[in-house]
């Protein structure tokens, strides 16, 4: 049995979610590291990735299985289920995507203050 995803893996206020650097679509990236640790079913993706509505997340997954990145497996044997795992050519983006939230925690603060100076942009809670 594997270890559920975290509900609170990428909180709204997360490295993850302030990096201006994007891997495909703008949740391509996350959906990725929500399979680092091996293959994931759509509604185990759900729970870290709550903010994104089942047709975006679901035209994500298309757009990474149509870029080589990840895999779409069903199983139609026992209780029929679909799973996403990453491609040897998706795991091959876990680095740069580990260095670019790296990037992003150092620049938090510089990052914060130029989205909520940015005109029409509500004020960000700096908990998270």
């Amino acid at each position: 049995m594997r270890e559920p995803l975290p509900a609170d893996m990428f909180d709204e206020l997360c490295p993850s979610s302030l990096s201006p650097i994007r891997f495909g679509d703008k949740w391509a990236g996350l959906v990725i590291r929500c399979l680092e640790h091996g293959p994931r079913r759509f509604s185990e993706l759900r729970v870290p990735l709550r903010r994104v509505t089942p047709k975006v997340l679901t035209r994500s997954l298309r757009s990474l299985e149509r870029d080589g990145l990840v895999r779409r497996t069903v199983y139609a044997s026992g209780t029929p289920h679909v799973e996403y795992d990453l491609t040897p050519l998706g795991r091959s983006l876990l680095e740069p995507i580990a260095v670019a939230c790296a990037w992003a925690e150092q620049h938090w603060e510089e990052l914060i203050e130029a989205r909520e100076s940015y005109p029409g942009t509500a004020r960000l809670d700096r908990t998270g």
